[in-house]
């Protein structure tokens, strides 16, 4: 063995879960049993690699073990089948005896899953009982696990642990973020209408300068970028650090994305998400950020972008994605006012609210209330499962432009009285209104 291996192993055997190398070298025996071609140098570079991927974490353990060990497609599930009843925590009366029996058999069958206790398949006797008893050495108990994977796609962001935080963000690296296409005024080679004449005229010098091959030319597609602007005030704390999570990672899967956030005022954040690591992404993030939850004034931030902003990052149809929960300090005036404009600026206008996935909610808020008639679509954040609603939502969006009603003032119904004391002004005859005429127009030179 190397020095690498013996390291590994006096290490292992301080712990109370006893004899690493040992424990491998019982699963590589299992693995070759079920028929696959398992060596020991396998084994000894899989121990090597815990100098990488520490065994603390059994994902990274898993994904290194299945690299060294496996070497055929089709071995993967029985692979991972093995690890999941080899690794899995052992209750009363497992012995390691048991585990490698099991593995023997199952090259022929796999592990049968028990019946929970008291059914009608547990109840019966006669020789099935006999049966049932020889063979509990080689039945896996599956009624009582759980996969944690489903239930973090279910559970609200404002009750993930830091744990939970940490393994979510790899599921959200695992959704499809494609942008629809636009067209643009730029033209290149292709099947338009259009004729290249240059070109053309390239490929007709062999023929003498006779047009006998035509070359066209078509309007050129590019990704839409997107523009997320995020509330970070007070009652969005609970969501703000997964929300940020978010932004991380869809800004590297989209190609052009912008990042704002705002409680009182906007600042921009987009130059803080080319850190790889996230976590040194919301460290910047916060100290750039002077108003992190505080007040809300959800107005006067949509302002300041269209007015700082809007023309510098909306150029070519943007998708912009407004992520708040609509409870606003400010005006609703001038909310209304700026949503309506920055929806007739865009491609589309999406709100993201958190408060959405709750079956009982209801916009009742005045902000939400303002904004409500200028946004075209209105969607739930608050767990992973409506994030990858929205990436299907967004992979799905239309090409052509919606827009939604402009605001226009309130008009007055009925005529309307002048005030008392007010001069009423004088119609005056346009035929009698006095004209000026040079004396030189409509003379010729």
């Amino acid at each position: 063995m190397t020095s690498s291996i013996q390291s590994t192993n006096g290490n292992a055997s301080n712990g109370s879960s006893g004899h690493i190398l040992h424990s491998l070298m019982l699963f590589a025996e299992v693995l070759r049993g079920l028929g696959l071609n398992v060596s020991s140098a396998n084994v000894q570079d899989l121990v090597r690699s815990t100098e990488f991927s520490p065994l603390g974490r059994k994902q990274d353990f898993y994904q290194a073990a299945r690299c060294l060990l496996v070497h055929r497609k089709q071995d993967l599930p029985l692979f991972d089948e093995a690890f999941q009843v080899f690794w899995r925590k052992p209750s009363s009366g497992m012995s390691t005896r048991n585990i490698r029996s099991m593995g023997e058999d199952t090259r022929y069958r796999k592990p049968q899953v028990a019946p929970p206790p008291g059914s009608e398949s547990g109840m019966d006797g006669g020789a099935g009982e006999n049966e049932d008893d020889a063979n509990a050495g080689d039945r896996v108990d599956l009624t009582r696990t759980y996969s944690a994977r489903e239930v973090l796609r279910d559970k609200d962001f404002s009750e993930f642990t830091p744990t939970e935080i940490n393994q979510s963000r790899r599921m959200m690296a695992q959704l499809n973020w494609n942008m629809d296409l636009r067209r643009t005024r730029r033209l290149v080679s292709g099947r338009g209408r259009k004729l290249d004449l240059r070109k053309t005229l390239r490929l007709n010098l062999k023929y003498g300068g006779e047009p006998v091959e035509l070359a066209h030319l078509t309007q050129k597609d590019k990704l839409r970028s997107l523009v997320l602007i995020c509330d970070v005030s007070g009652s969005m704390e609970r969501y703000t650090r997964m929300l940020l999570h978010f932004i991380h990672t869809i800004s590297g899967e989209v190609e052009q994305v912008e990042a704002f956030l705002f409680a009182t005022r906007l600042t921009r954040i987009t130059r803080y998400l080319h850190y790889r690591g996230v976590d040194q992404t919301v460290t910047e993030v916060a100290k750039a950020v002077p108003d992190w939850a505080g007040g809300t004034r959800i107005g006067q931030a949509l302002k300041t972008f269209n007015y700082q902003w809007l023309r510098r990052v909306l150029s070519g149809g943007a998708v912009v994605l407004i992520i708040s929960d609509g409870w606003d300090r400010g005006e609703p005036d001038l909310l209304a006012q700026e949503a309506a404009r920055l929806q007739r600026s865009c491609h589309r206008l999406i709100w993201l609210n958190p408060l959405l996935g709750s079956p009982t909610y209801q916009p009742l808020t005045r902000g939400m209330q303002a904004a409500m008639p200028f946004v075209d679509d209105f969607l739930p954040v608050h767990n992973l499962n409506s994030l990858d609603a929205l990436a299907r939502h967004l992979n799905s969006l239309s090409p052509k432009r919606q827009l939604g009603p402009q605001r226009r003032p309130k008009l007055q119904e009925g005529p309307v009285e002048p005030e008392a004391g007010t001069e009423q002004p004088i119609a005056l005859d346009p035929r009698l209104a006095p004209t000026y005429r040079h004396p030189l127009w409509g003379r010729g030179r």
